[in-house]
């Protein structure tokens, strides 16, 4: 399979344009990335992907693939704004220079919090579904695989446990449903930060790097860079 190699914040994608790709193909040429972008079409200043996970299912959405998408068509064809369709939901980038790109998420539902398997959480769908943790990250590798498959969750979950720095400053690690732990995730940053401050601009630290999100009305704007590795 023809591709490229990008990596956002230690999130590590392969963009390929060969399609259709398949389940099994998937999962056989995935290697140690942490998913596929599949260009499923393009023009100048907008692109549509399928984005497969290492198990071969296919993800609702990703805050840090979509930001490579962009960064990817904009190498291409110099475009200073982007839009990336995931499904039926469109992401809209803007360049900034130096690889930092401004994403508008969209809506972000933040639901109540609750108790499952004896851990509290807060849900959050920010176009994928999330469970976010108050809490030790250290103990995302226990709490992650237990929430991800439990039976609250039929089509699994999205898992972060995340601890308050001090205002607008949180540290977090993640559990990517279909990927297992992953160095950093966009649309987790996005739930973390509407789950443990609500509003304003946050900064989320990752163990691959640190995202901004910005949440005014409900809605995520999120700030982070791209760069192509291979």
């Amino acid at each position: 399979m023809q591709s490229s190699r990008w990596q956002a914040q230690g999130n590590v994608y392969l963009v390929t344009e060969e399609s259709p790709l398949t389940a099994e193909r998937a999962r056989a040429e995935v290697g140690d990335a942490d998913g596929i972008l599949e260009v499923l079409s393009r023009t100048d200043d907008s692109v549509e992907v399928a984005i497969w996970n290492p198990d071969g299912t296919l993800a609702e959405m990703s805050g840090n693939g979509t930001r490579i998408a962009a960064s990817w068509l904009a190498a291409q064809t110099g475009a200073e704004r982007v839009t990336v369709r995931v499904g039926p939901r469109a992401v809209q980038a803007q360049m900034l220079g130096d690889g930092l790109v401004e994403q508008d998420l969209g809506p972000v539902v933040v639901g109540q919090p609750e108790e499952v398997a004896g851990v509290r959480l807060t849900t959050v769908d920010v176009g994928n579904p999330h469970a976010v943790v108050d809490g030790d990250p250290n103990e995302l590798p226990r709490i992650g695989p237990l929430l991800e498959t439990h039976e609250r969750f039929p089509e699994r979950t999205n898992v972060q446990v995340a601890r308050i720095d001090g205002p607008g400053e949180v540290t977090a690690r993640v559990w990517e449903r279909g990927v297992w732990e992953t160095l950093s995730s966009g649309t987790s940053a996005v739930a973390v930060a509407a789950a443990t401050h609500g509003g304003g601009q946050i900064v989320v630290h990752f163990p691959g790097g640190d995202l901004r999100v910005r949440l005014d009305a409900g809605r995520a704007t999120l700030y982070g860079t791209a760069e192509r590795v291979a």
